[in-house]
């Protein structure tokens, strides 16, 4: 049986991989100008699916069903207390010391009190979580996002979000135990956790939608403007998604420099 499954998911894989070569060599019309690689992008998107459907969504089935629901909320707090980690040093790194304060007494406290982090009593003590990564701290600092592009497996980023991932995996604490089984399957429970935390969305997102692709692409780039922005993009830069806006880092300088006619007074 065993056998049998791992010939019908191989097969899966390599069916939903040739489609999404075939489809990334078409061409799109009239391609969205934040999207110009429409064509890959959706077949790539295809083969996700088709894993997921496969292989990740049942085993994300299999860990609700196996775990209460107490568990899954300690593993979901060790990783986000792991998070933090990384999370305070991209705050130092976009000089935002209210965000890098919270981050750093989170984990000093859910480290602590909260034994490992698989209790959260730092939010019990309404300290926020402010989470921010590599790819926030490039567009902060004016790093435009690029074209839209869909990951293998990972699903949906940005030119510049790929490019920082690199900096993420290695800000990752997790990425430090040196014992490699240990690691791998600690990299393996918290993937699956986050699979297990998406599991009505997924579904949600897909009833909702008529192009589930498009309302997905859009939904993604829109958060990502929103975590840059800190939840408040500027009403005039609702487009701000290749090359064109000011970062928040510029925006607050130009804010704070005097005008023309206040320097006039």
């Amino acid at each position: 049986m065993r056998i049998q499954a791992a010939t019908a998911i191989r097969r899966a894989g390599l069916t939903a991989a040739l489609c999404a070569l075939v489809a990334g060599c078409a061409s799109v019309a009239h391609p969205d100008p934040r999207d110009p690689w429409e064509g890959y992008n959706r077949g790539m998107t295809s083969f996700n699916d088709t894993v997921d459907g496969a292989i990740l969504k049942p085993v994300a089935l299999a860990y609700r069903a196996a775990l209460p629901q107490l568990v899954r909320t300690g593993v979901s707090n060790f990783f986000s207390n792991l998070g933090d980690v990384w999370s305070f040093v991209n705050n130092v790194l976009q000089a935002k010391p209210e965000g890098a304060l919270s981050s750093f007494w989170r984990v000093a406290i859910n480290t602590t009190l909260g034994l490992g982090g698989v209790f959260d009593p730092a939010t019990e003590m309404h300290l926020q979580r402010r989470r921010e990564d590599f790819g926030q701290t490039l567009g902060y600092w004016g790093v435009p996002p690029g074209p839209y592009f869909v990951l293998p497996i990972l699903g949906p980023s940005t030119l510049r979000d790929t490019v920082a991932l690199p900096a993420d995996w290695y800000g990752n604490p997790v990425s430090y135990v040196h014992d490699v089984p240990v690691r791998n399957s600690l990299h393996g429970t918290q993937f699956v956790d986050m699979r297990s935390q998406l599991l009505e969305v997924g579904d949600l997102l897909d009833a909702a939608a008529l192009d589930s692709y498009t309302f997905r692409r859009d939904a993604y780039l829109q958060k990502r403007l929103n975590d840059i922005y800190d939840g408040n993009p500027p009403q005039n830069q609702e487009r701000y998604d290749l090359d064109e806006g000011q970062a928040p880092a510029a925006a607050a300088a130009s804010s704070a420099e005097p005008s023309a006619a206040e320097a006039g007074h």
